[in-house]
């Protein structure tokens, strides 16, 4: 996929709407932040990373988008410890589906989710994890 490619081109009588794919991966990104058991997106260079540690999101950091005849968005994902990874990622995958559709008109064919990485837990998170067992 190339940087500059555009994913939808549509003409309206008051000019061109285009959508890169740079924002499906920040819509897709953005979808995953508050499901529990989501630590983050995987990690997509050293330099996602040093973003990260200096507290700056980067929402398409773990994102993939391939662009053809449809749409396929793959996700990798860094998942708290405890949490069932087949729950979270169909958790996942309706989330970025139904948010990227809803946002761009575009038909979601498929969301593939990579599990990355497992974090052990501290503190306030502990607490989540505890709130979403008993729930």
């Amino acid at each position: 996929m190339m940087v500059d490619e555009i994913v939808m081109n549509e003409n309206t009588g008051l000019g061109k709407i285009e959508i890169s794919p740079e924002v499906i991966q920040v819509i897709a990104g953005y979808a995953v932040k508050d499901i529990p058991g989501v630590v983050g997106l995987g990690s997509g260079s050293v330099m996602g990373d040093i973003s990260s540690w200096l507290g700056r999101s980067n929402f398409r950091k773990g994102v993939r988008v391939e662009l053809g005849e449809r749409v396929e968005i793959e996700v990798s994902l860094v998942v708290s410890y405890g949490f069932a990874l087949p729950k979270v990622g169909r958790q996942v995958q309706e989330k970025v589906k139904s948010s990227v559709e809803m946002m761009t008109g575009l038909e979601v064919e498929q969301v593939l989710v990579r599990v990355e990485d497992v974090k052990l837990m501290q503190g306030e998170q502990e607490d989540k994890l505890l709130e979403a067992e008993s729930s």
